[in-house]
């Protein structure tokens, strides 16, 4: 497994310590919070990574953490753990987009493949919140001309049906290419399809 970053937010610190020592011998950065108001007061400021929230904690609960981070449009994989399984509040939590839920004791080789299915939803997220900033960048009429050349048109019919010149094309090709760092229409595509994915 790569280096990843997790964010353990659990009150019982013998949780926090067990999972803390397990996932750095993994390579992973663990970084523990006993508290979710601590963390929610810092998580804009923190890398991008993985969280594993406890269901049940005093004050606010995983569910409302997960929450707040949805109205702070924090879109981190959440794994979801609890000591009291319930079946009610595992169906809240996938339907609230936590990506796993695992009951305590923890089993080491779940939470292991847990976090590797986390890992490729963060990957997937990162490249979409990079693909939706380039193309932020992008004029109006540069994403008219993107979209176009996305659907396989060539410059001459880009400019006929947008009415303007091939030559004022050929420069907001130039320019869309600059902006989003290549010239490729196969890349072009998967910036488009990666900002549009959910």
């Amino acid at each position: 497994m790569t280096a990843t970053r997790i964010y353990l937010v659990d009150d019982d610190e013998a949780v926090r310590n067990a999972l803390s020592l397990l996932l750095s011998t993994y390579a992973m950065q663990v970084e523990t919070f006993a508290d979710p108001t601590t963390f929610l007061a810092h998580v804009e400021t923190r890398q991008p990574g993985i969280l594993v929230l406890d269901l049940r904690m005093p004050l606010i609960s995983g569910l409302q953490v997960q929450q707040k981070l949805t109205e702070r449009n924090i879109d981190w994989p959440i794994i979801m753990i609890t000591g009291h399984g319930d079946v009610n509040a595992c169906r809240r939590a996938f339907k609230a987009g936590v990506s796993d839920f695992l009951s305590k004791p923890i089993d080491e080789d779940v939470l292991l493949d847990a976090i590797q299915s986390a890992q490729g939803l963060l990957q997937t997220t990162l490249e979409r919140q990079e693909a939706i900033g380039l193309l932020a960048s992008l004029t109006s009429r540069e994403r008219e001309v993107l979209d176009l050349v996305c659907q396989g048109f060539a410059s001459k019919d880009i400019a006929s049906a947008l009415d303007i010149s091939a030559r004022t094309i050929d420069a907001h090709r130039a320019n869309i290419a600059e902006k989003l760092g290549t010239s490729s229409v196969a890349e072009f595509v998967r910036l488009t399809v990666a900002a549009a994915s959910r």
